[in-house]
């Protein structure tokens, strides 16, 4: 839903660490502190620095040849502004559900998705998200015998591990881009910076490689020296910092990314896996004092705004459930449906406490 996004845009989607801004739908992402958040350093592992692995040299021809056919290019439009963005995605089926980073599709009204291997072109569905983790899952209508990516465990991935990122570097098309690196951290936690809104999110449990990930490559794979999936490129830092010596990439572990595939493969929505098209109020929020959701702004047009809500009035219940916070409210509307008529209460500024109907609309994912 809109609410709480105060903005969607375009640019080259790509997390990234202390960096310049990509443009409008980019990630600056902050290994550190950042005001009003804490510090994140990063529980990094428990285990002591060892050995590489005895594994097989990566061929990084190989891989990228065994991985590519699987791969896809993203590109997404927003009707608002009319501006897109870049990413890459990963062939999880053969009839055409593609995994990707949530933040290549966030805001965006079209979804449009070309086949790394064959060329083909599809508009996407967007069939769930969970933002905390940065995973979406697509489906690509009337696809059928595509190319199937294989997937490995990230419970096997060691340090020093020998991987290779492979995505839609730059946004451009055509022939991914591939990197080799080595695995320096197997849970790190940064914060991202999104660049659209200036929303801030944190990110744990990553997969942290030594490798000049870049633009566009969000989504994409990261792959062993047997050319399995052992995560979902999320993040980059260095890029266009000329004080980084070392960049690094952030992947999201393919085991997390498919904990939230099988979620959203259920039907069964949670507080933090959205499934189906997104509802949204039409409101941009806050917290409220002492408790509640502010309306800041009630979207001329919206379903807020037609039904009478104000701004400044503080949204406090959703069909008799307690609404503390704007990441409650957020949370709620998350599992409902466009079309679906729900009971806030509100409290005017004034102290008047009222109920108000609303029926949902359909907006871009959050």
């Amino acid at each position: 839903m809109d609410d709480g996004r105060r903005g969607s845009g375009g640019g080259r989607a790509l997390t990234l660490i202390v960096v310049a801004v990509l443009g409008l739908a980019g990630f600056l992402g902050y290994r550190g502190e950042l005001p009003g958040w804490p510090l994140f350093t990063g529980p990094g592992t428990a285990i002591a620095p060892m050995p590489p692995a005895q594994t097989p040299p990566l061929d990084r021809a190989a891989v990228a040849a065994a991985v590519e056919p699987a791969m896809v290019h993203i590109s997404t439009a927003t009707e608002t502004f009319g501006q897109g963005a870049a990413g890459s995605g990963i062939v999880l089926s053969a009839d055409g559900q593609v995994l990707t980073s949530h933040h290549v599709v966030k805001g965006a009204d079209t979804v449009t998705v070309t086949s790394v291997g064959t060329g083909q072109i599809w508009s996407a569905t967007v069939l769930g998200y969970d933002s905390g983790v940065d995973i979406a899952l697509l489906e690509l209508p009337g696809a059928a015998g595509l190319t199937v990516a294989r997937l490995g465990s990230s419970a096997d991935v060691r340090l020093h591990d020998e991987v290779l990122a492979i995505g839609n570097a730059g946004g451009a098309g055509g022939t991914p881009t591939s990197i080799t690196g080595n695995i320096t951290d197997l849970d790190s936690t940064i914060v991202a910076l999104n660049s659209a809104d200036l929303s801030r999110k944190a990110l744990s449990g990553m997969l942290e490689v030594a490798a000049g990930v870049t633009s566009g490559q969000s989504g994409g794979a990261l792959a062993d020296w047997r050319g399995a999936i052992i995560g979902v490129i999320t993040a980059a830092s260095g890029e266009h910092d000329p004080e980084v010596d070392s960049p690094n990439g952030y992947a999201v572990p393919i085991d997390t990314a498919m904990r939230v595939v099988r979620q959203i493969r259920s039907g069964t929505p949670t507080d933090t896996v959205h499934i189906g098209p997104t509802a949204t109020l039409g409101v941009l929020i806050s917290d409220g004092r002492p408790s509640g959701a502010r309306i800041d702004v009630a979207i001329y047009g919206s379903p807020a705004h037609a039904a009478g809500l104000a701004d400044g009035e503080v949204i406090t219940s959703i069909d008799g459930r307690a609404i503390t916070s704007a990441r409650a409210l957020r949370a709620a509307i998350n599992v409902r449906k466009p079309d679906e008529t729900v009971r806030l209460g509100v409290l005017g500024p004034g102290g008047v406490e009222r109920t108000v109907t609303v029926v949902l609309g359909k907006g871009a994912p959050n």
